[in-house]
């Protein structure tokens, strides 16, 4: 069996997404090749190359890949399709859009999140929020897999891994880039952050999420995030959202902050080794360590919200206070 892992990459090195992504592609068996599309990229797939286990890097340099569209590389990857048996990506973002136009192309049934590998066609992956873990054997000849990084550990480097120039595949013309705008940040990225500072509904305006929350994240060199509540009023940007719908992240710490607990943003952060609520005053501060300790049952958001926010502000001046 041969897999092929997507790389997960800014054109210079590799994301720390990938490296999680190949622990699981090498749970699969047999080899694993690693794809790397962009537009001078090979400072990306010298990385590639170095990372254990790997025993090829197919690099493809072309303008086609250089802004992420899902169809040139979609394409791309089916073009290649007839000398591997899976095909994993992490589940990020960019892989949520590309993956499924894969497995599409492939008529076969793609295998989302998956958090644990049992065999080459057996898989575990969360449903209903995280609620229940669902056993999926897949019976396709080809494998299309995305990866719930969150839980498998990051390969680290030990290989020398040749790189092999691969020809672009023909562009289906079906989207084209016009334009984009990044937030550029000295934070840590959310997905591989060691510390996460979020803020829920209850910081109350834009204005106390920058005040309170953004100064506590640098001080720590913590990544900042932020409840679907929080982004929904405009108190944070949409690419600070952690839950069921957002990012999902598990840090060495989370700090959460006017944040209800809901079961749809527990989705996105209970894989967290710590967790650490200083919310409000008649709320003691609560300090949560998964598997093992109690865990406050999820309740509804609106209403912890609207609690919290009447004392949580002044409780989370004096707390930053003291810093």
């Amino acid at each position: 069996m041969t897999t092929l892992l997507i790389a997960e990459h800014d054109n210079s090195s590799i994301k720390d997404s990938t490296n999680k992504a190949l622990t699981a592609a090498a749970a699969l068996g047999g080899e694993v090749h690693v794809l790397v599309a962009g537009q001078n990229a090979k400072g990306a797939a010298d990385a590639a190359a170095k990372l254990a286990g790997v025993k090829k890097v197919l690099l493809a340099d072309d303008a086609a890949y250089a802004h992420d569209l899902a169809e040139p590389l979609a394409a791309l990857i089916v073009a290649l399709a007839p000398s591997y048996d899976a095909f994993v990506a992490p589940a990020t973002s960019r892989f949520k859009n590309v993956m499924p136009r894969v497995a599409a192309l492939l008529d076969v049934m793609q295998v989302s999140e998956i958090i644990k590998v049992v065999s080459s066609d057996t898989f575990e992956r969360p449903i209903y929020a995280g609620n229940a873990i669902q056993t999926v054997k897949s019976k396709d000849a080809k494998k299309v897999i995305t990866v719930r990084t969150s839980t498998f550990a990051a390969t680290g480097e030990g290989g020398s891994a040749p790189v092999e120039n691969v020809a672009s595949a023909a562009d289906p013309g079906l989207s084209s880039f016009v334009g984009e705008e990044v937030a550029k940040s000295d934070r840590p990225e959310l997905t591989s952050a060691k510390i996460i500072v979020s803020g829920g509904r209850a910081m109350q305006s834009r204005e106390n999420f920058a005040k309170y929350i953004e100064p506590l994240a640098d001080k720590l060199g913590a990544g900042v995030g932020a409840s679907r509540a929080a982004v929904d009023a405009g108190y944070a940007p949409n690419d600070w959202q952690v839950g069921q719908t957002g990012k999902v992240v598990a840090p060495e710490l989370y700090v959460a902050i006017g944040i209800s607990g809901a079961i749809q943003h527990l989705a996105g952060m209970k894989d967290s080794k710590v967790i650490v609520s200083p919310i409000t005053a008649w709320w003691l501060i609560s300090i949560r360590q998964f598997p093992n300790s109690p865990r406050r049952s999820a309740s509804s958001e609106s209403n912890d919200d609207a609690r919290t926010g009447q004392n949580g502000v002044p409780a989370l001046r004096l707390e930053c206070s003291q810093l």
